[in-house]
């Protein structure tokens, strides 16, 4: 059995060693990249961040990564502190430095900066706000499909957290993946509200059934930007897909299972809750996909 493994698995690449990382505007060795322990992000978790993939020399789907970007720090009450080019530009040069070309990897994140005194308040945050990007040379290298364990653990109520922010407090899903490490897989498949399958504690998940494409109804979860082109690669080409609330029933019975997240793209998963899914390998409508979504690339980043 091949040892613990997660959706964001990369090859080893030793050139990630002495990568440069962009710091409120500088571009410094990753050993200096440091912020204050009265951080925002860092103390309470305050900040939204994207994350953005490098093919033949282009940022895949820029324009949806910082619409997002900016959206959530709208909702947030959070003044970035640069305008739309302010932030490409930053992504550029950090990419420019580090002489990343493709199979690259960019976390791009905002905080509210460093506070005046150690409490929660967002008045207390008065310097502006903190924003760096790690970007990594990162392969994806995932040699068997994904395990995964339902787990008790929820994304919750919009009212609590809306579960469309992709916020830097991520402590829900870690406790998920927790619990589904204990039980033996690698990553943990959540509920919504109402008890229908709904996401990963990492990525969007998907089903097929008798040629059909299910999701989730979005609800309850982050809306991916690779879970849209997936809905919208298969309505273009023919292929039956549903946003709809779905039970375990209906998921330990599909044909096939895989997640999607801008890292791996298309990841399959090989079994739920102990149950094979599928063959228990990745299936064709998998492979289909994964096709067209390599073609949209290709045309994305040509």
């Amino acid at each position: 059995m091949t040892k613990k493994m997660s959706t964001h698995q990369a090859e080893e690449d030793r050139r990630n060693d002495e990568i440069l990382i962009y710091l409120n505007g500088e571009i410094v060795p990753k050993a200096e990249a440091k912020v204050s322990v009265y951080d925002s992000g860092f103390m309470l978790g305050d900040g939204v961040w994207e994350g953005l993939r490098l093919y033949n020399g282009t940022w895949a789907f820029m324009d949806e990564h910082l619409d997002r970007l900016f959206e959530a720090a709208k909702a947030i009450d959070l003044d970035i502190g640069l305008d739309r080019e302010g932030v490409e530009n930053a992504l550029l040069e950090t990419q420019k430095a580090n002489g990343m070309t493709t199979d690259a990897h960019a976390r791009l994140m905002v905080t509210r900066g460093v506070k005046t005194r150690p409490f929660q308040h967002p008045s207390l945050s008065q310097q502006g706000p903190t924003m760096t990007i790690i970007m990594e040379h990162s392969r994806p290298n995932l040699p068997r499909p994904i395990k995964l364990a339902t787990v008790p653990h929820i994304r919750g109520l919009p009212m609590s957290q809306d579960p469309k922010l992709n916020s830097h407090s991520k402590l829900n899903c870690i406790i998920a993946c927790i619990a589904a490490e204990k039980a033996g897989a690698d990553e943990a498949l959540m509920l919504d509200v109402n008890g229908f399958v709904n996401t990963t504690n990492a990525c969007n998940f998907f089903i097929v059934r008798k040629g059909e494409v299910w999701t989730s109804t979005g609800d309850y979860c982050m809306n991916g930007i690779t879970r849209q082109k997936v809905i919208d690669l298969c309505r273009e080409n023919g292929i039956p897909v549903h946003e709809r609330n779905y039970s375990l029933v209906d998921t330990y019975g599909a044909d096939e299972a895989f997640l999607t997240g801008t890292f791996g793209a298309q990841t399959p998963v090989g079994e739920i809750d102990g149950r094979q899914i599928g063959s228990g390998q990745m299936g064709p409508m998998t492979e289909r996909i994964r096709s067209l979504y390599k073609n949209l690339i290709e045309k994305e980043c040509a």
